[in-house]
């Protein structure tokens, strides 16, 4: 997408659905930036780019596109910019690329908290039609274990606050987050705070712990204790499914990071995924190799 024509600064990461979307950054790095199975914005200093640097960015775009339906605004949470700020740049898009279907981008609980509901439901009027938030897990007691910093009730308050306002929301979770001990809990509060929100889609990651992180330098002491990456995420995600009633939801476990994928909508398709898993349990399944894998 001609990155280096648009400025980007550092590695993109950006959910598997925006693979061909245009991807704008809005914001660089992460507000938060604190969790610590992350690492992919510890190189990056938190900011805003200027309103007029991005619709130059997007002018820019313009001229080397003819059609554009989706764009993504980058990097680990626009949402924190000012909703005014953020309308500015809607209203470019929709000067700039009148056939642009939706805009999105990733959100953390606690910016959707900060926004007022006024504010949420003019930036959905204007296109930013979905969210992207990663609960990773429903346990309190996992959430601050890895200094994610929010609650699950948090996350909870937030994503429904998004679809009140007319957004579609799609839900991240990883499994063997909470390692070997706790993985019951994690895989039932995971489910139970997935069913709350109600998301229109759910992406299921698997742990992969980057050497740069505290979560390594845990795993390295003997602190952390992974949960067995096949068998054990298996077991786990057939308790998770188990406890999740979200009907109509796309449930994927399509990233990079995961050993099996699996597609379907929910519930229709539970019993059919929770089979697949029994079968990768017995090992009748083949599996992504490791050296593919990557959060």
């Amino acid at each position: 997408m001609f990155y280096d024509v648009l400025r980007y600064e550092g590695a993109v990461y950006r959910p598997p659905s925006e693979a061909y979307s245009l991807i704008v950054q809005s914001t660089i790095g992460c507000s938060y930036n604190k969790c610590d199975f992350c690492s992919a914005f510890k190189a990056k200093r938190y900011r805003e780019r200027p309103v007029e640097d991005v619709i130059k960015d997007l002018e820019t775009a313009r001229k080397y596109y003819s059609r554009v339906e989706r764009i993504f605004f980058a990097d680990g949470d626009a949402m924190a910019r000012a909703a005014s700020e953020q309308l500015e740049l809607l209203s470019a898009v929709k000067r700039l690329f009148p056939e642009c279907e939706r805009v999105t981008c990733y959100a953390s609980a606690g910016t959707l908290l900060k926004k007022t509901p006024e504010e949420l439901r003019a930036l959905c009027e204007n296109g930013m039609k979905m969210v992207y938030l990663g609960l990773e897990s429903g346990s309190d007691e996992v959430l601050a274990s890895v200094n994610k910093g929010v609650t699950a009730e948090e996350s909870i308050k937030g994503a429904l606050k998004a679809k009140e306002a007319g957004m579609k929301l799609s839900v991240t979770a990883i499994s063997g987050l909470a390692g070997q001990n706790g993985w019951q809990e994690h895989a039932v509060k995971t489910g139970e705070a997935l069913t709350a929100m109600q998301p229109d889609y759910i992406g299921l990651l698997t742990l992969d712990i980057p050497e740069n992180t505290a979560l390594y330098r845990r795993l390295i002491s003997g602190e952390f204790k992974p949960l067995d990456p096949t068998e054990g995420v298996f077991r786990e995600t057939l308790l998770l499914l188990e406890n999740l009633d979200c009907e109509g939801c796309i449930f994927r476990t399509n990233h990079a990071s995961n050993y099996l994928p699996l597609g379907g909508t929910l519930n229709r398709d539970k019993p059919a995924m929770m089979a697949r898993l029994r079968s990768a349990l017995e090992g009748g399944e083949r599996l992504r190799p490791e050296w593919m894998r990557g959060m």
